[in-house]
């Protein structure tokens, strides 16, 4: 989140508080919690990788972006992280799915003003 410019547009108060949720403290601390309770009480815990940063992963260890993934996913399961996801298909669906309206959009743009421009984005941070 350091490199989100806080402009408030991507969520609704109810997902900015889930976000505040989700940081290194409150991780940790489940990952404490479940290291002294029973397995049957284990909060699980998933973990997704956007794949902006495994470059950043890649270069900083000398490493391949598929070997700096496969370490990093291994890193976070030894710590008892139970789900590691990908989220490159979720951006293939976000693209799809702008693709689409972006269709919609110009078929209609005879006969709704304000059908055109659209504006997309992903968020930079």
């Amino acid at each position: 989140l350091s490199d989100c410019l806080a402009c408030d547009n991507c969520m609704t108060s109810e997902e900015g508080a889930r976000v505040f949720q989700q940081n290194q403290k409150e991780l940790f601390r489940v990952l404490n919690l479940n290291k002294k309770c029973d397995t049957s009480k284990h909060k699980v815990l998933a973990v997704s990788i956007c794949p902006q940063s495994l470059p950043y992963f890649a270069a900083k260890f000398n490493l391949s972006v598929n070997d700096a993934a496969k370490r990093l996913c291994g890193f976070l399961k030894s710590l008892g992280v139970h789900y590691v996801f990908d989220t490159t298909i979720a951006a293939d669906f976000s693209i799809l799915e702008s693709q689409r309206e972006f269709v919609q959009r110009y078929q209609r743009r005879n006969q709704e003003e304000d059908a055109l421009p659209m504006f997309a984005s992903a968020c930079p941070g």
